[in-house]
């Protein structure tokens, strides 16, 4: 269950970012009445790449200290849990 919650966690800033972005794209698009593929594909990947470069210490952070959570729980699980 912990992998989920910290998997949801991690996807979480990509996702609300690539949401948010591509929410005002299609609005963009909407007004203006502009249906370009590349429109709405380009700025949805630059802003993932800020968000991943902005939050990517902190999402590598979280990764290793539930990786040591689970190194650390090991003996307590060979010895009959």
């Amino acid at each position: 269950m912990e992998g989920v919650v910290l998997a949801a966690k991690l996807a979480a800033p990509l996702l609300i970012t690539a949401l948010v972005v591509g929410f005002a794209i299609s609005l963009l698009q909407s007004i203006t009445q502009i249906q370009e593929v590349t429109l709405s594909f380009v700025p949805k990947a630059v802003a993932v790449a800020i968000a991943l470069v902005v939050c990517g210490h902190w999402m590598i952070a979280e990764a290793i200290a539930f990786t040591h959570t689970m190194f650390d729980r090991i003996p307590h699980l060979l010895s009959g849990g």
